[in-house]
Formats: C-alpha cells, sequence, structure tokens
C-alpha cells in the first residue's frame, strides 16, 4: 500500500495519519474501522468475485465504499497498519459453532499487531460483534469491553483459564472467548493472504455456509451499539443490549438503508439463492 492509498483508506474512516504506532493509535484506528466499514457478506449474493488480492481488497472497501468479511476487512486493515508503521501478522483461527463444533481450517483471519511502545495485540475487525478495542495478547485474565468481556485462552483451558499439562508451547493455540463462550480457536504461527483463498472460497460457495445461507451487513454504532441489515430485518442493539427490531417493506426502503446507514450503494437488493442458482453463477 502506497502512502496515497494510505491516506485515502485514513479518510475512509476518518482518521488523521499517526505520528507514531502506538498503542492508543491503534486502539483509535480499530473502533473507527468499526464504525466505517460493514462487516457484510453482500457480494456472495450479488454474484461478486471475491478476490484475496491487496489491491482488490483496498478497492472494495475504500474506492467503492464497501465492507467484507474477515479476509477482506482484516487483510485490508493489516495492510493499512503496516503502511502507517505497525508490525502485523496474519494468524489463522477456527470458529466455534453450535454445540461447541469447531470451523473448517482457516475459517477466519485475525491480525496479531505489536507497537512501538511495546504493545503485542490481537486485532480483529472482521468477526461482526466482537470486541471494539484490541485484546491484549498475552494477557489471561478478563479483558473488560464496550462488545462484551474476553478472555484470550490457551486452548483446552478450564473455566478458570488454567491449561493441563504445563507450559505453552511456542505455537501454542489460543481460545478467544466472549462473556464466557469461546468464539474461535487461533493458531499463532504467522501466516500470509495466500494461505486464506481455500477457507474464503469455502465460506462463500459452500451449502454449509452461514454466509451462503443468510445476508448480514452490520457495523458498530457511533453510541457504541449496533445496527445490523440481515435481509429486510434491521436490528438496532442499544450499548446496554436492548435491541429493537423492524422489518423493511419495499425494495426501496432496503436499498435506503444500505445507502444511508451503511454508506452502501446498490443498484438492486441482495437476496439469498438456491444452491443450483449459486451453482449457475460460478
Amino acid at each position: 500500500m502506497n502512502s496515497a492509498e494510505a491516506d485515502a483508506y485514513l479518510r475512509r474512516i476518518g482518521a488523521e495519519h499517526p505520528a507514531w504506532p502506538t498503542t492508543d493509535v491503534l486502539r483509535e484506528l480499530h473502533l473507527r474501522h468499526l464504525r466505517a466499514v460493514p462487516f457484510e457478506n453482500l457480494s456472495i449474493h450479488l454474484g461478486e468475485e471475491i478476490v484475496l488480492d491487496e489491491k482488490r481488497m483496498i478497492d472494495k472497501i475504500v474506492g467503492a465504499r464497501r465492507g467484507g468479511f474477515c479476509y477482506e476487512l482484516n487483510g485490508a486493515f493489516g495492510a493499512l497498519l503496516r503502511a502507517v508503521g505497525f508490525d502485523v501478522t496474519l494468524l489463522a483461527a477456527r470458529v466455534y459453532g453450535e454445540e461447541g463444533r469447531i470451523g473448517v481450517p482457516y475459517d477466519h483471519l485475525a491480525l496479531r499487531v505489536r507497537t512501538v511502545d511495546g504493545g503485542d495485540w490481537l486485532a480483529d475487525v472482521g468477526f461482526g460483534a466482537h470486541s471494539h478495542f484490541p485484546l491484549a495478547f498475552g494477557h489471561r485474565g478478563e479483558q473488560p469491553d464496550p462488545g462484551g468481556t474476553f478472555r484470550v485462552v490457551e486452548a483446552g483451558a478450564d473455566a478458570a483459564g488454567v491449561r493441563g499439562g504445563g507450559g505453552t508451547a511456542e505455537f501454542e493455540d489460543l481460545d478467544v472467548l466472549r462473556d464466557g463462550s469461546p468464539q474461535y480457536r487461533l493458531e499463532v504461527r504467522p501466516r500470509v493472504l495466500g494461505d486464506f483463498v481455500t477457507g474464503a472460497w469455502w465460506n462463500s460457495t459452500s451449502p454449509a455456509s452461514h454466509f451462503v445461507r443468510s445476508l448480514v451487513c452490520s457495523r458498530v454504532t457511533e453510541d457504541g451499539g449496533r445496527i445490523t441489515l440481515s435481509g429486510r430485518r434491521i436490528t438496532l442493539t442499544a450499548p446496554d443490549g436492548r435491541k429493537e427490531v423492524s422489518e423493511l417493506g419495499s425494495d426501496e426502503e432496503v436499498l435506503r438503508v444500505y445507502r444511508e446507514r451503511f454508506g452502501i450503494e446498490l443498484d438492486r437488493v441482495p437476496t439469498v439463492r438456491e444452491a443450483g442458482e449459486r451453482a449457475d453463477r460460478r
């Protein structure tokens, strides 16, 4: 990412070019990104190709003022952080689903970010409802956040965060928990963007993928709540967790919400397609 692209990206999220890659700067950029750039899977249902290429992702998020899912959002955000001086490593994770089942390899992309003032952080702007600020990578206690109470623990640790078997290996997997529930199992081995191509393909094409089965467009609101549009259902979540749910009627209403609440200009309403239609499209 060159300096002009970095400046355009910073304008996209309403941030100034930082003087130093400090922890405070990382926290600010993380929150601004969550507020400005939606977590969304609309490309899957609009027949748009998802390509894990830095320029293509930046063109989508900055040029077209769209959002994306984890590979795109964290992939692009990681490139921005590198461009302004942070030390960034891509990490792979497997997402926990129903009944504690764990997802496919390369199911999720997250970021390990080191700052000049000694911080070592788990940054993630691509998991939907998650922490508003980066999580301390090496801290094993509770980490309060506007998005919930988080913990980063060794994989297989008990409720107190204690893992059987003694010490931690160099590449020990970690579990990320929100309010006591495991969200994803994180590998700490460094990865490159190309490693995630198969995971992105599976998540955007498999009938077993929830991204294929449903529509979502969501972002953090300025008051610390969240707004989510799922098909025609709009959910406003207050900072205290209270939810207000309503159904939109016409296509014009849906397009207006995409435009006014998410900054996304569409010429048609995305709809979830049947498996046969998806196969034809590919």
